[in-house]
């Protein structure tokens, strides 16, 4: 895997580039205020009747020109700052190593597990099948193995989105060859979540504004609308509503996802999108149900809408509700 195509790999140098900044930013700050108060501090000596005393039997007195003198500050100020700047971008790169190596190591491990997982569940989906062709169209069974099945696949399809995530060249591998509607793999994943949604007597709506599509496999698609969905009836109360909108903007498509939930609490709304990032529970109203994490779904969001040049983003938080909004390059 590139490490460019990282999104921890990008997140860990561009946080080692503020800290070097900032570290660079205060040093240089006290340098110059160190050489201020050396040059006052001359200045304040040569005192003009000084010059013309004539210098007693075996004294000495040195005269410095305060242009030359300022100049000579200056030249050593910059020199210091520049010094000072290059080592805090060396110490912090070194500082932030031990980070990036935990998270590749998190990479592997999550490759690692995906393709344990991907020979049993692809054992179960063959077994799945051949009991569904043994049966009988009018077995009373037959519609729930097929549900089955259908679970067992989407199943395959998280391994594999884990796969990616630890991976994007897989998916560049497996890319669709043209653009994909959005709207039928949101229609997908709010149909599948309706269920757990019914469960906790929460609403689950589709809103289709406008065709349009993406670049983004189908699969994927649908893999990055049921986080959405999933992560906004969790945090919903029951009698409460989910809305997944589809519109197109210019040359983007959108995909919003809005509960009437309390909103984020406890934690900067931009981390949620963090692995496994946690968070204060909701309110006592989605007590027993509500999770105070976001697992690793939003975070596969993410990585999604960054390798197709999109972004996925908190569009607005507060009592009333969340809205997440997936951002991509519309076809």
């Amino acid at each position: 895997m590139s490490r460019r195509d990282d999104v921890d790999f990008q997140e860990v140098r561009r946080a080692s580039r503020t800290v070097g900044l900032q570290l660079t930013i205060a040093s240089g700050a006290l340098v110059v205020a160190a050489i201020g108060v050396a040059f006052f501090f001359v200045l304040d000596q040569l005192q003009p009747k000084e010059l013309e005393e004539v210098p007693r039997p075996g004294q000495h007195k040195i005269y410095i020109d305060t242009v030359d003198a300022m100049i000579a500050f200056i030249i050593v100020g910059v020199l210091a700052v520049a010094v000072a700047g290059v080592l805090a971008v060396v110490v912090t790169r070194r500082a932030v190593r031990p980070l990036g190596e935990a998270l590749r190591r998190q990479r592997d491990f999550v490759a690692d597990a995906s393709h344990e997982l991907r020979t049993p569940l692809a054992v179960l989906d063959a077994r799945l099948q051949v009991l569904q062709r043994g049966l009988p169209d009018d077995d009373p069974s037959a519609a729930t193995v097929a549900e089955l099945r259908d679970d067992t696949r989407t199943l395959i399809e998280v391994v594999n989105d884990l796969l990616l995530a630890a991976d994007p060249e897989r998916e560049r591998a497996a890319a669709s060859d043209g653009p994909v509607p959005l709207a039928e793999p949101v229609r997908r994943a709010v149909d599948s979540l309706r269920v757990l949604a019914e469960k906790a007597g929460v609403e689950v709506r589709l809103d289709v504004r406008d065709e349009v599509a993406s670049d983004v496999p189908a699969m994927t698609l649908q893999r990055c609308a049921t986080a959405l969905l999933d992560n906004a009836v969790a945090h919903s109360p029951a009698g409460g509503v989910v809305t997944a909108t589809i519109r197109r903007e210019g040359r983007a498509a959108y995909l919003t996802v809005a509960d009437q939930g309390p909103g984020i609490q406890g934690i900067d709304p931009a981390r949620i999108f963090d692995r496994f990032a946690r968070a204060e529970p909701s309110s006592a109203a989605t007590a027993g149900r509500s999770r105070s994490g976001f697992g690793i779904g939003l975070a596969l969001v993410r990585e999604v809408a960054v390798r197709h040049g999109g972004e996925v983003r908190v569009a607005a938080t507060g009592p009333d509700g969340t809205a997440l909004e997936l951002r991509l390059p519309a076809r």
